[in-house]
């Protein structure tokens, strides 16, 4: 059974690797951890990069790549691993220590609701996140009528979340879907 990796004295780099390939997060119990086990570990489960003594940028680009979430364990995030913890997991822009344009476009690009995670929301940004959901809309600081009706575009119902209503965003919002009439707030006849 891998689960007494805990309990052995005497651990060989064999049984290690049989324990890391059924549960990578097991290398938390490896004494003399190798280069070879920490891949092991972290392919299986890239969580187990919590437990990576020596991280290296391969071990921790392997480990965003079985799960983005595990960009909250890598000591040196570099764009390249940022950007392929995204790729895998669209939440994963929450652990970026160091947010470029690039890689929060990216991020909203796959899900606008990301946005919600952007530190630094610009004009541009914006404009991606709403266009790939319009309830991204949610998140956005600084509505502009621009942002607003590219919103309202991809889905009528981005309405409940226009702070300032206009004639023309109104009209949009029930183009795209007419349920988005509940959502107007100054309803005329």
């Amino acid at each position: 059974n891998e689960y007494l990796l805990k309990y052995a004295k005497c651990q060989t780099e064999k049984m290690c690797l049989h324990a890391v390939k059924k549960n990578g997060c097991l290398l938390k119990y490896v004494k003399n951890q190798s280069k070879l086990l920490c891949l092991e570990a972290v392919m299986q489960n890239g969580l187990a990069l919590g437990y990576v003594k020596n991280q290296t940028k391969k071990i921790s680009l392997k480990a965003v790549k079985q799960d983005g979430r595990a960009l909250q364990y890598v000591q040196n995030q570099t764009e390249k691993i940022c950007l392929e913890a995204i790729k895998e997991n669209k939440y994963a822009l929450k652990y970026v220590k160091n947010q470029t344009e690039q890689i929060c476009l990216k991020a909203v690009k796959q899900n606008g609701e990301a946005l919600k995670y952007v530190k630094n929301q610009t004009e541009k940004i914006y404009l991606e996140a709403v266009k790939q959901n319009g309830y991204a809309l949610a998140y956005v600081k600084n509505q502009t009528e621009q942002i607003c009706l590219e919103a309202v575009k991809q889905n009528g119902k981005a309405l409940k979340y226009v702070k300032n209503q206009t004639e023309q965003i109104c009209l949009a919002a029930v183009r795209q879907n007419e349920r988005a009439l509940k959502y107007i707030i100054n309803q005329t006849e």
